[in-house]
């Protein structure tokens, strides 16, 4: 019976793993990828190269990068005399050859870069990721070598064959990267960053493409539900010779319990894909806030800054005005000690504003017109990639049937004939 729980127990961990693993293959699956301009708070897809102000240089391989992992392996090997019993009880003596690989040394720097894209760039925090980075380097060699000493350390281990493996993985700068985390705001400017959330289930930074994780999440779902599913014939037929063995006559065994392993499993999948669906839709509603809060911002943000930018207009205009008269009075003074004093004035007032120019703050006002309608545009195109993601969903099977027994409704998606708010009117006086 002891088998029989044990497989029980192992079948139970396979199932926990495949919901883990479809779980985390479906956030993947259905996040539409943003641009690192249009980064809101939550969870985030993102694609782009690693960039950094400061990039390290690798261990071995002297790569610049923004993340990397180095180790030195010494192989070792042993023989190990041991004594038996053989069929006839008699004690002998029983020599075999252990050996393996033993870490000698390590190291790595690892520390906030940024993700660039055609839009601009975001700053991820690499602490506490799952990191998939690119091999490097990996070489092989003996005590000859002069890389033996000259990286690793001067003392070899206990029963050494002299023999070293050097091996290095990085993020080199200007990789391609796919990063799947939690966006935040940063603490020292107004920006959002990537970075380590206890209530997000994944975050992932990969030299991977898209495609190439979701794949691999789909292999380990098949490989736990295979395994699981052994795992259950093999309990079913240890329970059918135990009770053969004990004089019952239970042949069955190993179907009946096949059955309700796929029974599990199907209120697995279900509720699986349920969680998802409903994710799915706060995700939707997430994406319209968005769009909201970004008109929201630009019918706030664009009338102050017209109302300082028409003041300062105003406040530089009466200076000129100031000036002329200045110069006009000037003019019809004589060449006596008044008008060399009113002279003075005029200068000393001019030195005193030296630069009154009005373009660089009109220059300001057009780039916030232009980051503000870019905002809006990438919030609507967040919210159209989620929202068409969704409806694709509900009239796959099956999720079709989840939807309905959820309730779960198509949305709109934002057109820009059908979808208008009130426009902010930029008007600056002559």
């Amino acid at each position: 019976m002891w088998l029989v729980l044990i497989g029980t127990a192992l079948t139970i961990a396979c199932l926990i793993g495949a919901f883990l693993t479809l779980r985390r293959k479906r956030i993947i699956d259905d996040l539409p990828t943003s641009k690192t301009q249009g980064v809101f708070i939550g969870m985030t897809e993102l694609k782009g190269t690693a960039e950094s102000e400061s990039p390290f240089t690798s261990y071995f391989s002297d790569l610049r990068c923004v993340h990397y992992k180095w180790q030195i392996e010494e192989h070792w090997s042993k023989t190990v005399t041991e004594a038996v019993v053989d069929n006839k009880g008699h004690m002998q003596a029983r020599t075999r050859t252990e050996s393996g690989w033993k870490q000698v040394a390590s190291g790595g720097e690892s520390a906030p870069f940024y993700l660039q894209d055609d839009t601009g760039v975001i700053r991820i925090v690499p602490e506490g990721a799952k990191i998939q980075p690119k091999s490097v380097y990996n070489i092989t060699c003996r005590k000859n070598d002069p890389l033996y000493f000259v990286k690793g350390p001067l003392v070899e281990i206990a029963n050494t064959t002299h023999q070293r493996r050097f091996s290095e993985t990085a993020l080199p700068l200007h990789t391609e990267l796919y990063v799947l985390g939690q966006a935040r705001e940063r603490q020292d400017v107004v920006a959002a960053e990537i970075a380590k959330d206890s209530s997000a289930s994944v975050f992932l930074i990969s030299t991977r493409s898209e495609k190439q994780i979701s794949r691999s999440y789909g292999r380990c779902w098949w490989f736990f539900l295979v395994l699981g599913l052994v795992c259950t014939l093999g309990s079913g037929i240890v329970w059918a010779v135990i009770s053969s063995v004990e004089g019952r006559v239970e042949r069955n065994q190993p179907i009946l319990m096949v059955v309700g392993y796929f029974v599990l499993l199907l209120i697995v999948y279900v509720w699986t894909t349920y969680n998802n669906m409903i994710n799915l839709h706060h995700r939707v509603e997430q994406g319209w806030s968005q769009v909201d809060v970004q008109f929201k911002r630009r019918q706030d943000l664009i009338p102050n800054l017209v109302q300082i930018v028409d003041g300062y207009k105003n406040y530089e205009s009466d200076i000129l005005k100031t000036l002329t008269e200045i110069r006009s009075q000037t003019a019809l003074v004589s060449d006596g000690k008044s008008g060399q004093a009113l002279s003075a004035n005029m200068k000393i007032m001019i030195e005193r504003y030296p630069d009154l120019k009005a373009n660089s703050n009109f220059v300001k006002l057009q780039e916030a017109l232009v980051n503000t309608e870019e905002r809006i545009a990438l919030a609507r195109d967040y919210y159209n990639d989620i929202a068409t993601f969704y409806c694709n969903r509900l009239e796959m099977v099956p999720e079709r049937y989840v939807g309905i027994l959820a309730r779960l409704r198509k949305p709109e998606l934002i057109g820009a004939a059908d979808f208008e708010r009130a426009s902010v009117t930029v008007k600056i006086a002559e």
